[in-house]
């Protein structure tokens, strides 16, 4: 649970920033996918904005996790295998 954490809630910070900064410079009146303005769906375009820049900040976040393990970790993984408790 805790690396969940370390990964959604930094991602989610970076995303709303980077939805703020995106949507200043890129108005969505000015979007079209497959020939579709989004200017009749600007709330709907936001989300998915955001949505994408979290699910982006995401990958990001767990790839750095995933290259920042030993090499104890990497080589030996039945010894670092979590095992819940009761």
């Amino acid at each position: 649970m805790q690396r969940t954490i370390w990964i959604m809630w930094p991602s989610f910070l970076i995303a709303g920033a980077m939805t703020v900064v995106f949507f200043t410079l890129v108005d969505p009146a000015d979007l079209t996918i497959f020939g579709v303005a989004l200017a009749e769906h600007r709330l709907a375009s936001y989300s998915v904005g955001f949505l994408l820049f979290w699910l982006f900040s995401a990958w990001d976040s767990w790839l750095t996790l995933f290259f920042q393990r030993d090499a104890d970790t990497v080589n030996h993984p039945q010894r670092h295998t979590i095992t819940p408790s009761h």
